[in-house]
């Protein structure tokens, strides 16, 4: 995550807040930021496959 990213979340939050919020919020969108590379980088499975997949279970 770049730091400028880290401000902007940091500067949303309101004058008091627990850490915890603060860390969910960070790795909330360092999740979703991976998977949108993911995502670009064409590293998915279609959603015929996992119905597939979740049906042998």
């Amino acid at each position: 995550m770049k730091k400028d990213k880290a401000i902007e979340v940091l500067n949303e939050l309101p004058g008091e807040f627990d850490i915890e919020v603060l860390i969910e919020r960070l790795i909330f969108i360092e999740k979703v930021e991976a998977g949108l590379e993911q995502i670009k980088e064409g590293k998915i499975i279609p959603h015929e496959a996992v119905k597939d997949i979740s049906q042998k279970w």
